[in-house]
């Protein structure tokens, strides 16, 4: 385990603590040729080398060094002004992906830990997840889009896509804790979003507005209670 939290510090350190705004600029202008990629990744494994402070980590080393520069150099290709968010996130869940797949190959080269790879358990998660985060969305659109013209504001217009997100990080927290046998969780969470949506309610006085929320929230909520039902009942009888 302090494998992993030295590989995940060194992370840290060469991305947000040892990488500049200018430096970012530069990779951004000009992507493949700029010097401050070469530079970072190569920072990026000294790092895992002083950290480790042993030069039989040398292959892992190797390894970040490889990977950090694949993923970066990806995301400067294919990030756009419109998509940095997620390209941000992704890019960071790789490098973690990395770190987690080298210390898990290093602690057992054996690879019999891949078995779970296998098992009900994962795919059951991997398929919710898949379900939950990009399909919902789409089904949501799909049954509300009759009444999403009828309630656009233009004078109160919402971040861009935050209720997207905001119906993600719903369903998954739903997701977390009925599998967790934490339903009173679940209760609360509805609570918290009824109070902060009571204001906008209120204030705009429109009933179409409320109904509208109203069918959104129980359709996530709803989403979200079925597939962690269909989860538990999948992996506990099959």
């Amino acid at each position: 385990m302090i494998l992993f939290i030295k590989l995940l510090l060194a992370h840290l350190i060469g991305d947000f603590l040892l990488q500049s705004k200018s430096w970012i600029e530069d990779k951004t202008k000009n992507k493949g040729k700029s010097s401050k990629l070469y530079l970072h990744v190569l920072i990026h494994g000294a790092l895992v080398m002083l950290l480790l402070f042993d030069l039989k980590y040398w292959p892992i080393a190797l390894g970040i060094t490889v990977a950090h520069f694949l993923i970066d150099w990806a995301k400067l290709y294919f990030q756009k002004p419109t998509n940095k968010t997620f390209w941000f996130v992704f890019d960071q869940f790789l490098h973690v992906l990395v770190i987690v797949a080298l210390t898990l190959i290093w602690i057992y080269p054996d690879t019999s830990w891949l078995e779970f790879l296998k098992s009900m358990r994962f795919w059951s998660y991997l398929t919710a997840l898949v379900f939950l985060i990009f399909a919902v969305s789409i089904i949501m659109n799909v049954l509300l889009y009759k009444w999403s013209s009828q309630i656009i504001d233009e004078e109160n217009q919402s971040l861009p896509n935050a209720g997207k997100y905001i119906g993600i990080l719903e369903r998954l927290l739903v997701f977390v804790f009925i599998i967790t046998d934490h339903w009173e969780a679940v209760g609360f969470l509805i609570t918290a979003k009824s109070v902060f949506r009571f204001g906008d309610l209120k204030e705009s006085k429109d009933r179409k507005l409320t109904e509208y929320i109203l069918i959104g929230t129980l359709l996530s909520f709803g989403f979200a209670i079925l597939t962690s039902l269909a989860f538990q009942y999948l992996t506990e009888f099959f």
